[in-house]
């Protein structure tokens, strides 16, 4: 199966179109802070959200609204968590019956998220007085969903968004994804916030459950500071203008719909990584070798939250060990004394470790390599043939900086 890296984003698919606008929800003025993104018709919906006992009041009503499997629009505001409100809900519900007013769609299919500060009022006033703006810019071009996808940032300093086009059983399908997160990413589902739409059609059903099992291998490996967001949703609409058959059960469509999914979320998975909170490098762990899928899970998602090692690779530091301490306090059932662990990046490999064991190694090559801005941890657990991928991030000053003063 061929799958195409195109432009285009949530707007790429048939029958999309998004907008985004500064309404005042954030002070500053030159950044965007309200998205919506609209299907012609009405859309399989299905979504998996953040398992922090504390959730923000979109996600409750966003829940009741996707219940029956269907929805039409996302909407989401930046700035403010609406999370922790006394009247929460009632602000939720208040954005999905203003996208109702505005646009005639359904309030009760209207997909609503909102993200920022976590306990502070949030008003409907200047939502409510954004809408004509909103809808009147709604288009599916390219700067629409570049709009949309700068609309949802906080404090991302680049925009996150993929599109690809695929087949399923010869027919031409489309898939586009937006995605925001820099901190507060250590999710049990997906991370902060990701809306991706496709023209494909699948059953709710189905829907449900390829997003649920790709999660398991993208969203929930990646990890920038080991904090659980309060917020977190992937969600996605499906409005089946492409025109293949609608897919209903497992099968060679489904599985081709699964690859699609994962390209455009693990794309975004590595822009997350790579722009975390203060971030210079993405760090990727890579683990094979394991006896099972679980083993190299845990390995990999254990080295990438590491913050000793996060320091690490920030100062350009072939500090191996902490590779092997993370490994080993990681609670997987392995062989210690198997395990072989480089490290590899655009300017080369340098071998650390070999049976448990350092090896001799050029510090100079080692720093060369670990200087690159994407750099890999390669773990061969040398147990079995299960391999698995994890994304972080290095630490560094900013980051406290930046943590410090959130709020102000």
């Amino acid at each position: 199966m061929i799958i195409n890296f195109i432009n285009g984003g949530v707007c790429a698919p048939k029958g999309f179109k998004a907008s985004g606008i500064h309404c005042g929800i954030r002070k500053n003025q030159t950044k965007k802070d309200l998205a919506l993104i609209v299907s012609e018709n009405i859309c399989s919906a299905a979504a998996v959200y953040t398992q922090n006992l504390v959730k923000g009041a979109p996600i409750h009503v966003t829940k009741e609204n996707i219940s029956d499997g269907k929805a039409q629009c996302f909407i989401c505001n930046s700035g403010n968590a609406n999370t922790c409100n006394a009247n929460g809900i009632e602000i939720a519900e208040g954005m999905c019956s203003l996208v109702e007013q505005f646009t005639g769609i359904d309030a009760k299919n209207v997909i609503v998220a909102s993200t920022g500060v976590i306990g502070q009022p949030l008003s409907l006033a200047p939502i409510a007085a954004g809408m004509d703006e909103l809808v009147s810019l709604l288009g599916d071009k390219d700067e629409n969903s570049d709009a949309a996808a700068r609309s949802i940032m906080t404090t991302d300093t680049v925009k996150k968004e993929v599109a690809v086009s695929f087949e399923i059983n010869g027919v031409q399908c489309r898939m586009g994804g937006i995605s925001k997160g820099s901190g507060m990413i250590h999710p049990n589902m997906a991370t902060m916030l990701a809306f991706i739409t496709t023209d494909a059609a699948i059953s709710p059903q189905m829907l449900q459950k390829a997003i649920k099992e790709d999660v398991s291998d993208t969203f929930n490996m990646l990890s920038i500071d080991g904090d659980t967001s309060t917020n977190d949703m992937l969600s996605v609409l499906a409005n089946g203008m492409a025109g293949n058959e609608e897919i209903s059960a497992e099968g060679v469509a489904f599985e081709a719909f699964k690859k699609a999914l994962n390209a455009v979320t693990g794309r975004l998975c590595r822009m997350m990584a790579k722009d975390g909170e203060g971030a210079t490098k993405l760090l990727e762990c890579k683990t094979v070798g394991a006896k099972d899928k679980l083993t190299a899970k845990t390995v990999a998602k254990s080295v990438v939250c590491s913050t000793l090692l996060k320091a690490a690779i920030f100062g350009s530091d072939a500090n191996w060990g902490r590779v092997l301490c993370a490994i080993g306090y990681s609670g997987a059932d392995l062989d210690i004394n198997k395990i072989d662990v480089s490290f590899l990046s655009a300017a080369g490999t340098v071998n650390v470790c070999k049976n448990g064991s350092g090896v001799d190694f050029s510090e100079e090559i080692a720093k060369k390599v670990l200087s690159e801005d994407e750099i890999t941890v390669f773990v061969n657990l040398n147990s079995g043939d299960h391999e698995a991928v994890a994304w972080g991030c290095d630490l560094t000053y900013d980051y406290v900086k930046i943590n410090g003063d959130y709020r102000t």
